[in-house]
């Protein structure tokens, strides 16, 4: 079964790019630019009985809403979701502490197609035991 990916990203490039990756890599990407977008997205998946498997979220969005606050919400929602922080301020404390900040693990930017693949694998390893 294909893994779901949400990624939200505030660069179109990083978006485009990471989509392709995300493909490469087996996944199924949703791509998303803004806060309300991403928890429109997440909230259509789950209507549908479709949830994502693996959420990653860019911590800040100028102008809008980032990581940060997009967790909230989703955890509201599912407080079990797995999800990523993204992020190339690796001293932000949502990064240094991912989990007290509702994280489940952290994408370093910037990242390519292994690093993005590890970080998935080792935040998420449950998805890649073959006897589950």
């Amino acid at each position: 079964m294909t893994q779901r990916v949400l990624l939200m990203d505030d660069e179109p490039a990083i978006c485009e790019i990471t989509g392709i990756l995300l493909k490469k890599l087996g996944y199924d990407p949703t791509i998303t630019m803004t806060g309300e977008e991403t928890l429109n997205a997440y909230h259509e998946a789950l209507n549908q009985g479709a949830p994502y498997d693996v959420i990653i979220l860019d911590l800040i969005v100028p102008g809008g809403m980032g990581g940060r606050e997009v967790i909230h919400t989703i955890r509201e929602n599912d407080p079990h979701v797995k999800v990523l922080v993204s992020s190339g301020d690796l001293s932000d404390p949502a990064v240094t502490s991912y989990a007290e900040h509702g994280f489940s693990g952290v994408l370093a930017k910037p990242y390519n197609k292994a690093t993005l693949d590890q970080a998935i694998k080792v935040s998420f390893p449950k998805h890649y035991d073959p006897l589950l």
